[in-house]
């Protein structure tokens, strides 16, 4: 298995270099490290500048967001497997070790992710249960949220060539998407390790930059234009994104957003008749 690792950053020097410290301390190493640099303004290519005979790197001139800079490591890497790693999370030294044994041992599956700790300011934090991760076909359990951290995913290049790539016209819930997608189609398989850490701090992350709930509905919208889903995945789509819709639109009205709200409905009733 040769094993393409990209990590995407935009303005996180220090953060990035702790990211790729743990990608370089893997007990079985990465074939490949891409770092794509979207845009960054700091001080990242002379922070990297002692890595470059171990990493490649690619750099856009602005950002483009977090789905163009994984597609463009995505694009470049020579590896068969690809592995994804945000540069504000870490990975455990096992994490790509047990990933790859997990898959030898089990070639019917194309992904693998695992299960991950939440640090806040270097404090561990709780998981609620809806945060709960599952195995197999998990079409149902991914559509309340997004279960899946891309820093924890390991997966066969011919499912993105199949399902599609990062959705660059979602600034924010591109991997909800993506996994969407990824699940009603592929089984999965998850390691209940906690092989990943998921950080959060003071700086800038997508999650508190965006209202997710807008690109949810448009993640869900997206599935039920998809061919051949099936039945018994449809109507809960349907059912979630009309559940969605209502609640967003109702939002919306309360801080005078008429007409973010009108779009919310219009779509709504348009894919739901």
């Amino acid at each position: 298995m040769r094993v393409s690792v990209i990590i995407t950053t935009c303005d996180r020097a220090g953060l990035l270099l702790e990211a790729l410290q743990s990608v370089l301390a893997q007990s079985r190493p990465a074939d490949e490290i891409i770092v794509v640099d979207d845009g960054s303004a700091d001080n990242t290519r002379d922070a990297l500048a002692p890595y470059r005979e171990r990493i490649r790197m690619l750099h856009h001139e602005k950002p483009l967001g977090v789905s163009a800079a994984r597609n463009r490591g995505i694009a470049a890497a020579t590896g068969e497997w690809l592995a994804f790693l945000d540069s504000d999370d870490l990975w455990m030294p096992q994490k790509l070790a047990l990933q790859t044994a997990a898959l030898h041992n089990q070639p019917e599956y194309l992904i693998c992710y695992t299960d991950e700790e939440w640090r806040r300011h270097g404090r561990w934090m709780n998981q609620g249960k809806r945060h709960a991760k599952y195995a197999g076909w998990i079409y149902h359990h991914c559509l309340p949220l997004c279960i899946i951290s891309p820093s924890s995913i390991l997966l066969h290049r011919q499912v993105l060539e199949k399902v599609g790539l990062f959705d660059p016209g979602l600034p924010a819930c591109e991997d909800y998407d993506l996994w969407l997608r990824m699940t009603w189609q592929y089984p999965v398989l998850f390691l209940p390790q906690r092989l990943i850490i998921k950080r959060a701090g003071d700086w800038p992350q997508l999650s508190r930059q965006h209202g997710l709930d807008r690109y949810r509905i448009i993640a869900l919208a997206k599935m039920l234009t998809v061919k051949g889903l099936p039945e018994s995945d449809r109507a809960p789509t349907r059912t979630l994104l009309q559940e969605k819709c209502r609640i967003y639109a109702l939002g919306c009205r309360k801080y005078g957003k008429e007409e973010e709200a009108a779009w919310a409905e219009t779509l709504c009733d348009r894919l739901l008749k």
